[in-house]
């Protein structure tokens, strides 16, 4: 998936008590090898570790039906064809069993909305992966918003972070001879003008982060060699990243934004102009969303009274002049339960949509400028469901919204946003039968009290017995908010099986804005933890589901809360399915991203939060011969954003102390399930015979 201060802070902690540094002593691990991700040695455990996990898994009687099944659904070919508008034109990545990488592909509006458009391709990624042998992977593509003819198309080899940008002209549909072309690293680049882009990427030795992100930008001109760029912004080795980003809006205002990556969560702002760049006035705790009427639209997530303006509370959008000639202005504050998803906000040609959530249920809300303010408006679309901002342009006020929740199947809107109005234009057929299906929200209460709410979708006529097999997940950090969502896979493999499904809306994540976040940040981060906990124990009181039938799963940061409730509350769950996890907090510093976020987790310089990882870090508080129950590990070896290290460890470990666990690693895809439809969905089916087994087999 920004932000400061605590550097000078935490460096000073550590050398203030060089004593109690040294007196916190890591354990040994036995396990560093794991580290080299693809030396022989490690491949060998991997190979080894996955045809014993697949012999377990593959021949179960359940798999063939449930990769069958996931396979269907994921390349059902009447799902919808996401847009997204270039150039008064929809756009859209499709893959299906016959396009495993995809197919870049464009039509006209008008035909779009028809029930079987007629599409022209621009990049067959299956062809030029053969063509090139490469496993290219769609990383997206950035469209030069002028005359949005010409797009900077990105490929990933193998799901990795890491991409290849190449200049592309979609009259030709081809890739432009001589033009743009910058090679494999981490990188963000954006367009200046049509002969000019604004790089951040790997220059060379010393402009790479601790994290492995660039923070130095240069202005690349059209037909020069990449080593002739000229440097117009550095940041420093200790940031976590630096990222340019240009906007446009409907007037003809364009602004080259860089966003300095001090800590993960703060950042300072700097414009690019003709004489060089200059600050924005802007708290470091913000995130740039887009440009509307020459103003730059902020989220702030700090409270904050800017210089001649009234106080603005955390989590609110806000308009600013960049140059810093006006006062702010407040676009939107959200109340004690309410949030602005940071993920789902975006400008037309005269407007600021956003996705606001009140107490995890969300709405679509329209944000206009005029001289007495700003006005809002709620947009005519479902509510109580998750909302998603799918496409919209500078161009115009035509924008297309998705709507979903647990039992609805995500449909497509599209909006007039000048009159408010809405149509929805496709549907996604449902995957699983519903009938007699129903989605609760309660409240667990947490070990502080703290009031924690989660969604249960279950059988209507489910008996209170606790006999009822249950899927519980969370994420819980980096102000992420889980809300509703329709999948096929779980309704199919799960809920029409008689299964129940939860989503624990934890702190940590984003479901009440960045308060919610932060009462879990770094050594606070066992409330994070007694949340979970508190909803599993909740769903065991109302006799929904006991502790032998409640299986639990979550990735990424998701993995780690995996991983501390599997050491810390074994005895609440029957299943544990840690996904391309975090589970090494001593070293997870040095570990691929890793260095990236010490704003979430804290650093090992600094005593007190070494402490708290020593006491919980999973891989560290591995016991032997503990009552945990048979564990799922799975990752990736492609992933180079937390990378599959950890969860080796964690395994290796795992089996010197004669702990029942599973282990399957694919070898590509990125930080994901899988780099096309047919591997996710073997893993999809892998995990899900694993609960079979686990919650509905078992008595």
């Amino acid at each position: 998936m920004r932000r400061l201060a605590l550097l000078a802070a935490l460096a000073l902690s550590a050398s203030a008590h060089p004593a109690l540094a040294q007196a916190v002593a890591e354990p040994s691990d036995p396990y560093i090898w794991l580290e080299e991700v693809s030396s022989p040695r490690a491949m060998a455990w991997v190979e080894a570790e996955n045809a014993r996990s697949l012999a377990v898994l593959k021949a179960d009687p359940h798999f063939a039906g449930f990769y069958a099944d996931a396979l269907k659904i994921a390349e059902a070919t009447d799902r919808i064809a996401m847009p997204r508008l270039i150039g008064g034109q929809i756009a859209n990545l499709w893959q299906d069993a016959a396009h495993v990488h995809g197919l870049w592909r464009m039509t006209t509006p008008t035909e779009y909305e028809k029930p079987e458009p007629t599409w022209r391709t621009l990049l067959d990624l299956d062809a030029l992966s053969a063509a090139e042998k490469a496993n290219w992977v769609w990383a997206g593509a950035d469209c030069e918003p002028t005359s949005e003819k010409r797009c900077l198309v990105a490929l990933s080899d193998g799901g990795e972070d890491a991409n290849t940008l190449r200049e592309f002209d979609l009259a030709t549909r081809s890739f432009v001879s001589g033009g743009f072309m910058l090679p494999k690293s981490k990188q963000w680049v954006s367009w200046e003008t049509p002969d000019s882009l604004i790089a951040a990427r790997d220059w060379g030795a010393g402009t790479m982060t601790a994290s492995g992100y660039p923070f130095v930008v240069k202005r690349v001109a059209r037909g020069s060699a990449l080593e002739s760029a000229t440097e117009l912004f550095r940041g420093k080795p200790d940031d976590v990243f630096v990222i340019p980003a240009s906007f446009t809006d409907g007037a003809g205002h364009t602004e080259v934004v860089i966003t300095r990556g001090i800590t993960f969560f703060e950042a300072e702002f700097v414009r690019v102009t003709a004489q060089g760049t200059t600050p924005i006035a802007v708290p470091r705790k913000s995130t740039v969303k887009g440009l509307l009427q020459g103003r730059l639209i902020f989220q702030v997530n700090e409270d904050w009274t800017p210089k001649g303006g009234q106080p603005i509370t955390a989590g609110a959008l806000v308009a600013v002049d960049p140059e810093g000639k006006a006062a702010p202005e407040l676009i939107f504050a959200p109340g004690p339960r309410q949030s602005v998803d940071a993920d789902e906000v975006t400008v037309t040609r005269d407007h600021v949509l956003a996705a606001v959530y009140d107490n995890v249920r969300g709405r679509a809300m329209r944000f206009t400028r005029s001289a007495g303010g700003w006005q809002q408006s709620v947009l005519p679309l479902p509510d109580n469901a998750a909302v998603s901002m799918v496409s919209s342009d500078h161009a115009s006020n035509t924008a297309y919204v998705s709507v979903q929740s647990y039992l609805l199947p995500t449909a497509l809107w599209k909006v007039d946003v000048a009159s408010g109005t809405a149509v929805q234009i496709k549907q996604t057929p449902a995957r699983f039968a519903a009938d007699g299906l129903v989605t609760e929200q309660f409240e667990a209460t947490s070990k502080d009290g703290t009031k924690v709410p989660y969604f249960i979708t279950h059988r209507a006529d489910m008996p209170l017995t606790g006999a009822t097999p249950t899927l519980m997940t969370a994420y819980g950090g980096f102000q992420v908010s889980y809300t509703p969502h329709y999948s096929g896979v779980t309704g199919k493999l799960w809920l029409e099986r008689g299964g129940a499904f939860v989503v624990a809306n934890i702190r940590g994540g984003g479901e009440f804005g960045p308060a919610w976040h932060e009462a879990g940040l770094k050594t606070k981060r066992q409330v994070i933890y007694d949340d979970f906990a508190a909803v599993a124990e909740d769903l065991t009181a109302r006799k929904i589901t006991s502790a032998k039938k409640l299986g639990i799963y979550g990735g990424s940061n998701g993995g780690l809360l995996m991983g501390v409730e599997l050491t810390q509350r074994p005895e609440l769950f029957g299943a544990v399915s840690i996904q391309i996890p975090l589970l090494d907090m001593l070293r997870y510093e040095k570990l691929s991203a890793g260095a990236s976020w010490v704003g979430e987790y804290g650093t090992m310089a600094n005593p007190d939060e070494k402490a708290f990882w020593l006491k919980t870090s999973p891989y560290s508080n591995l016991k032997r011969g503990a009552p945990y129950p048979e564990t799922l590990i799975w990752t990736t070896t492609k992933d180079d954003r937390v990378g599959p290290v950890q969860a080796r460890k964690f395994a290796a470990r795992m089996k010197e102390y004669g702990l029942p666990y599973l282990y399957y690693e694919t070898t590509a895809g990125g930080h994901g399930a899988g780099a096309n439809l047919k591997e996710s969905a073997m893993t999809t089916a892998l995990e899900m015979v694993y609960f079979q087994r686990r919650l509905m087999d078992a008595n």
